[in-house]
């Protein structure tokens, strides 16, 4: 598998910045039925109970977490659709890899969505951010490389959220890819 390396993501970083910060767009929804499956959706049901309908998020959640209701701080998982596409050399296929399920191509950076922002998708949904961090992994090595890797979870990486950011769903609502998404 080919993979990026650190001279060409550092040279993105211009195109990376060129997010939108108010209104964006919902450029895939991927559903993870069971571990390691991907399903690429054209619709997707957004819910305060189930996060994104038919995904494992909750079989994965310990008993304690559940317990305390941490679970919901990682209902939804949010990536730059920027980042997605070129790190997969805009082969969507290789998007719906990263794990994440929304794929938004909108400024995810703290200074742009601090915790607690909430973001509108399409017509009733609503999500919001919350502060459990959301780090590239072993699984994200390799699939992306070492140096994606490193890139995203660099100090401006970090601050980019270019690994992209944790949610939970605050207003049910039906999503598809194109919709508007709209900093609240």
């Amino acid at each position: 598998m080919e993979f990026r390396d650190a001279a060409t993501l550092d040279a993105h970083l211009p195109h990376l910045r060129e997010a939108p910060a108010e209104v964006g767009t919902l450029d895939m929804v991927v559903r993870r039925p069971a571990v390691d499956e991907r399903e690429v959706l054209t619709e997707a049901t957004l819910s305060q109970d189930g996060g994104l309908d038919g995904d494992n998020w909750l079989d994965r959640s310990t008993s304690r977490a559940i317990e305390s209701g941490r679970h919901l701080d990682a209902q939804i998982n949010v990536m730059s659709a920027r980042m997605a596409s070129f790190l997969a050399f805009d082969d969507v296929d290789r998007w719906a890899l990263a794990g994440d399920q929304l794929f938004l191509d909108l400024d995810l950076s703290h200074e742009n969505l601090p915790t607690g922002t909430r973001i509108a998708i399409g017509e009733d949904a609503v999500i919001e951010v919350t502060k459990k961090p959301h780090n590239g992994c072993a699984k994200f090595r390799a699939r992306y490389g070492q140096d994606a890797l490193d890139f995203v979870n660099s100090e401006t990486g970090q601050a980019m959220r270019l690994r992209g950011f944790n949610a939970r769903v605050v207003s049910d609502g039906t999503v598809r890819p194109g919709d508007k998404v709209t900093r609240l």
